[in-house]
């Protein structure tokens, strides 16, 4: 259903964002993860990878304009889509 479609996880590290972003790769979606912290970012792009999926990491408050800026040009620069 996701399969090959690029997708912008906020709040990746944990929870619910987390569990969306582990989900959605499982369906192919291929992912760029956003949160602030970048620890337990790098261990949800992990568990990610592990199942098969792709994902890059994003250190961003996407509560200001520019890191959500920043967010969505590193997505369309790694996949060259949204």
């Amino acid at each position: 259903m996701l399969k090959d479609k690029v997708m912008i996880v906020t709040g990746a590290s944990a929870g619910i964002g987390r569990a969306v972003a582990l989900v959605c790769a499982r369906e192919g979606a291929k992912l760029a993860l956003s949160d602030l912290n970048v620890v337990t970012l790098e261990e949800t792009a992990a568990l990610v990878r592990k199942a098969g999926g792709k994902a890059i990491c994003i250190v961003a408050d996407v509560s200001k304009p520019q890191d959500s800026k920043t967010v969505v040009d590193a997505a369309v620069k790694h996949y060259g889509r949204l």
